[in-house]
């Protein structure tokens, strides 16, 4: 997937929890968790390494959950 488009899934996911109750990074990482392989997984991990750069910062604590 291409990291823009990861990017803007990973934050729209964040924007979503942000309206719900409890720690929003950790309900986006229990998200990616349950619906995204483990290969998306990996590089959203791998693209927070390299910076984030655009991730909001909730999609960036919930990589570091994962």
């Amino acid at each position: 997937m291409s990291p823009e488009k990861m990017v803007h899934m990973a934050n729209q996911i964040a924007t979503f929890f942000a309206s719900q109750p409890g720690d929003p990074a950790e309900k986006v990482a229990a998200h990616l968790r349950d619906y995204w392989e483990p290969r998306m997984r990996q590089q959203f991990q791998d693209y927070v390494a390299t910076g984030g750069e655009g991730l909001s910062p909730a999609a960036q604590e919930a990589a570091r959950l994962l």
